[in-house]
């Protein structure tokens, strides 16, 4: 990479981290802070912002993005999701983001494509962009400046292809991280000791 597009990579990626919404830097600083990341790379999940942030482990910012989550509101796991997952079962109202602090670990799906799994048991993961018949609209949602538009998962994390494969597999990917969800329908102090 060229020292001007480092350069402008490093621009972007300080810019991004500036304009993080505040309760996501709230909880950075909490991580940071109590070290509760223990050591591991970790990522914050901004739900309501619709935004994903990778910090190596260090607490250094290794990129973020525009996300796509679950298509329905809520911060719970439904009951047997995972396997209704596998089936490709899901109901609509089954199909919601889990918040909470996860510790994740890197393997594949049952089609082999590398994934971040952030709780096996409910099929929760943070994937690619996938091809298939959703893929230029969901491919419009990520690029779209609204965070309602960004709920289109079954309940994982999606990210683009570019992203996932620099960042993400390559931060999250080789190894034990920690993915911090943040919540949507309770207060950020509620779900973590802030």
């Amino acid at each position: 990479m060229s020292f001007i597009a480092r350069a402008a990579w490093v621009l972007a990626l300080s810019a991004a981290a500036c304009a993080a919404h505040a309760d996501s830097q709230q909880l950075l600083r909490w991580v940071t802070a109590t070290r509760d990341h223990q050591g591991l790379p970790f990522a914050i999940v901004d739900k309501k912002q619709a935004r994903i942030h990778v910090y190596n482990a260090r607490g250094q910012l290794a990129g973020t993005s525009s996300v796509l989550v679950g298509a329905t509101w809520g911060d719970h796991t439904v009951p047997g999701v995972g396997a209704r997952a596998q089936q490709g079962a899901v109901r609509t109202d089954e199909r919601t983001t889990p918040a909470g602090r996860f510790v994740s670990q890197p393997g594949t799906n049952l089609t082999g494509e590398h994934v971040v799994w952030v709780d096996y048991a409910s099929a929760f993961a943070i994937h690619r962009l996938r091809p298939g018949r959703s893929h230029d609209a969901r491919l419009k949602k990520l690029a779209s400046e609204t965070p309602r538009d960004n709920r289109a998962s079954l309940g994982c994390v999606i990210v683009p292809v570019d992203f996932y494969q620099d960042v993400v597999q390559r931060v999250l990917g080789s190894g034990k991280a920690v993915v911090y969800v943040m919540p949507e329908t309770r207060s950020l102090a509620d779900m973590f000791a802030l």
